[in-house]
């Protein structure tokens, strides 16, 4: 007989990224009108390989990546450490991850990774999240976003916004600024089946984490995309747009493991903006629009 966590197998949920990553690509192309994505093949030389696909210069989209990656190989030393095993082990790490800068600076940025890790040792895992930087922060639009992601959670687990909230905010924090990324959102990782879900439990709530994605950042391109702006707010963007490089380059966990793991570098970077700027000491005016979302950048706010 086999059980429930049985029949879940590494290439079944590799399947499923696969297919959201064509769903999601497909209706980031509708939305945006004005480009398609281009997609870039690749091999990694220890194994397995990915597919990259990129959209530039659309009608919204300045620059986004939708990746698609199933890897596997000898874990590295930095990734046995991190999980406590001594000895040599073999990884399979499968997921899609994405990253979309608009043009607009009224226009969020926004995030999403879901991934599965597999260990020879028998330990495997899921993680993930979706979280929403805006370069000016509309309270209600923040309110939308997270309502959409606890009604997610609140189909599989009444714990888990309750839990995954604070976990983004604390994850997707910029210690050296003392600020948060932008609003938060979801954020989960190692999550493995236990005596209250099984495997499959666990791989329905990551596939309706993965699902709701393009229904969420299609309803901001539609929303914001004709608003108007102007010069300040293209600086403020590009100020904004450097808060993100630097998080990403010195923070992610998956940006670290990509490069540990002898990743495509192109492929791990394609999160980072088309362009950004960095000003020495840069203080807003007080009672901006720019002020108002710089206080707004802070952990523990209940935006429902």
């Amino acid at each position: 007989m086999v059980t429930q966590q049985e029949a879940i197998t590494k290439e079944q949920v590799s399947a499923y990224f696969k297919d959201l990553q064509d769903r999601i690509c497909q209706s980031l192309e509708q939305a945006d009108g004005g480009a398609q994505f281009r997609e870039d093949a690749w091999e990694r030389p220890g194994g397995g390989g990915g597919r990259s696909r990129i959209i530039t210069n659309g009608t919204v989209i300045e620059k986004g990546g939708v990746g698609f990656s199933a890897v596997h190989g000898e874990a590295t030393e930095a990734t046995l450490r991190t999980l406590n095993l001594t000895e040599p082990a073999e990884f399979y790490a499968t997921g899609v991850s994405i990253v979309l800068h608009p043009h607009s600076p009224l226009v969020p940025i926004i995030h999403m990774n879901v991934r599965y890790f597999e260990m020879s040792t028998g330990h495997n895992w899921f993680g993930g999240g979706i979280d929403l930087t805006p370069h000016y922060v509309v309270e209600e639009d923040a309110q939308w976003f997270h309502q959409s992601l606890k009604t997610v959670c609140d189909r599989h687990s009444p714990a888990y916004y309750t839990k995954f909230k604070p976990w983004a905010d604390d994850y997707f924090y910029i210690p050296h600024r003392q600020e948060t990324r932008g609003v938060g959102g979801i954020f989960f990782d190692y999550l493995k089946p236990t005596d209250e879900y099984s495997k499959k439990d666990i791989f329905d709530f990551v596939q309706d984490v993965g699902n709701i994605f393009a229904p969420i950042y299609t309803h901001f391109m539609h929303k914001n995309r004709h608003l108007p702006y102007g010069d300040r707010e293209k600086s403020w963007q590009l100020l904004r747009r450097g808060r993100y490089v630097e998080f990403n380059l010195v923070w992610d966990r998956g940006t670290k493991f990509g490069l540990e793991t002898n990743g495509r570098t192109e492929s791990i970077l394609m999160s980072m903006p088309p362009q950004a700027n960095w000003i020495y000491d840069f203080k807003v005016e007080s009672n901006s629009a720019e002020a108002k979302t710089q206080n707004l950048l802070r952990k523990g706010i209940n935006w429902l």
